[in-house]
C-alpha cells in the first residue's frame, strides 16, 4: 500500500475495532483531511475502516465539529433503525476504546474512524443527469431526516460560512486596502458584482421576517459527496460532514447548482464553455424536490433558482477577495488563477440569469 505519511497501525489500536491490522493505503480525492482506508482480519473475513486525520488549522475546533458529526449520525441511525442496508446509508462514527468520537495523538492530531461503506463510490464529476438527480435527491433526504432535529443547537464549525453579506463587506474591505495593486486587472469583476449588492441580502432577510426558518444544512453539496450505489447507481449516503452545522436549506441547493449545472472546470479560461446546463437543473430540483419538497416553505421552493445564483456570486466574489488580497486563502497554480475562477463564477451568474424565468416556471410546475 506504499509508504504512509502517519502510523496507521498505531492510530488503530486507539478505537474499539475487532480483528487484526492488515494494511491501510490513502483513500479518495480529498483536499482538506489525511483519510485512509485500513483493511482487518476479522475472524477470517476482511473488514474496511476508513481512518480519518482532520484537518485543524481549518476547522479550529475539532471537538465541537465532532459532536455535531456524532450527533448528526446518531440521529440519522436511529431513524433508519435496523432497517435493510442502515450501515450504508449514514456514516457510522466508531469510538475510541474511552468511548470518545476522536483521538487525539501525541503531535496534537485528531483523528476519527468511520465504518467502510461497500460496494458504492463516489464521482469527482457529474457525467449524467441522472447523478445530478440521485445527488439531489440524497442531500434533500439527509435535510429531511435532519428536519426534527433536537435541541440544542449544532456547533457553527465554520461561523458566516455563507452569511453572503458579509462575504461582499469582506471584499470590499480587500478593494480598499487593495495590497497587491490588482484592483485595476479585477475592474470588469468589481462592476459586475458592485451591480448585484442588493441580492446578497435577501436570503437572510427572508429569514428574519420568518418566511425561510434556519435548518440543519451540510454546506458542501458537492456530488462527490453523495455516494452512489454500484448496483443501483442510487445515491445512497451523505459523507464529509465536517461543515454540517446551522443554515439555510437554499445554501444547500445553491450549491449544487453551482457544481452540477456547468460542464467547465472551475477555473476554466475559455469563458464560452461555461454555461448553466438546463436538464442539469431540472434533473436537481426533481431529486431534490422528490425528497424535501415534504418540509420545506413555499418561499424556500420559490427561491430554488435565485439560490443558485447567489451561492455561484457568493463563490465569486470570495476567489475575486482572495486575488485582491494576494491569494491567501485558496491554493493558485499560476499568475490570476483566482481571477479566472472569479470570471467562472461570474459567467454561471449570468447563465443563470438568462434563463430564471424559465427555471422558476419549472419549478412552480414541480
Amino acid at each position: 500500500m506504499g509508504d504512509l505519511k502517519h502510523d496507521i497501525k498505531s492510530v488503530s489500536s486507539q478505537f474499539q475495532i475487532f480483528g487484526e491490522y492488515l494494511t491501510a493505503g490513502p483513500y479518495g480525492s480529498g483536499h482538506i483531511n489525511d483519510t485512509y482506508a485500513a483493511a482487518y482480519d476479522v475472524s477470517g473475513t476482511v473488514v474496511r475502516y476508513i481512518h480519518q486525520r482532520v484537518n485543524h488549522n481549518i476547522f479550529k475546533n475539532v471537538p465541537a465539529l465532532m459532536e455535531n458529526v456524532e450527533r448528526v449520525t446518531r440521529h440519522i441511525g436511529a431513524k433508519l433503525g435496523g432497517s435493510r442496508d442502515s450501515s450504508r446509508r449514514t456514516l457510522t462514527v466508531v469510538p475510541t476504546r474511552d468511548n470518545q468520537p476522536y483521538h487525539k495523538d501525541a503531535g496534537g492530531n485528531f483523528w476519527r474512524t468511520y465504518l467502510f461503506i461497500e460496494k458504492a463510490k463516489t464521482y469527482d464529476t457529474i457525467e449524467t443527469a441522472q447523478q445530478a438527480f440521485e445527488a439531489a435527491k440524497a442531500f434533500g433526504h439527509f435535510q429531511g431526516m435532519l428536519a426534527d432535529f433536537p435541541a440544542p443547537r449544532l456547533n457553527d464549525t465554520i461561523p458566516d460560512f455563507h452569511n453572503t453579506p458579509k462575504r461582499f463587506a469582506a471584499l470590499e474591505a480587500a478593494l480598499a486596502a487593495d495590497t497587491c495593486n490588482r484592483a485595476k486587472s479585477a475592474r470588469a469583476e468589481l462592476d459586475f458584482v458592485m451591480k448585484r449588492k442588493a441580492m446578497t441580502r435577501e436570503l437572510l432577510e427572508l429569514n428574519a421576517q420568518g418566511l425561510i426558518p434556519e435548518r440543519i444544512t451540510h454546506n458542501d453539496t458537492k456530488l462527490n459527496n453523495v455516494m452512489l450505489d454500484d448496483a443501483s447507481g442510487a445515491g445512497i449516503c451523505v459523507i464529509d460532514l465536517d461543515t454540517v452545522m446551522p443554515g439555510l436549506a437554499l445554501y444547500d441547493f445553491g450549491d449544487m447548482v453551482r457544481t452540477a449545472t456547468s460542464p467547465a472546470k472551475e477555473d476554466e479560461q475559455d469563458l464560452s464553455l461555461v454555461k448553466m446546463q438546463f436538464p442539469m437543473f431540472e434533473a436537481l430540483a426533481r431529486g431534490y424536490l422528490e425528497t424535501a419538497g415534504g418540509f420545506l416553505t413555499k418561499t424556500e421552493k420559490s427561491r430554488l433558482a435565485f439560490s443558485g445564483k447567489l451561492i455561484t456570486l457568493e463563490i465569486g466574489i470570495r476567489f475575486l477577495t482572495d486575488f485582491l488580497a494576494g491569494d491567501t486563502y485558496f491554493k493558485v497554480h499560476r499568475e490570476g488563477h483566482n481571477l479566472d475562477r472569479c470570471r467562472t463564477q461570474f459567467k454561471l451568474v449570468e447563465s443563470i440569469e438568462q434563463q430564471e424565468t424559465a427555471m422558476n416556471a419549472l419549478v412552480e410546475k414541480l
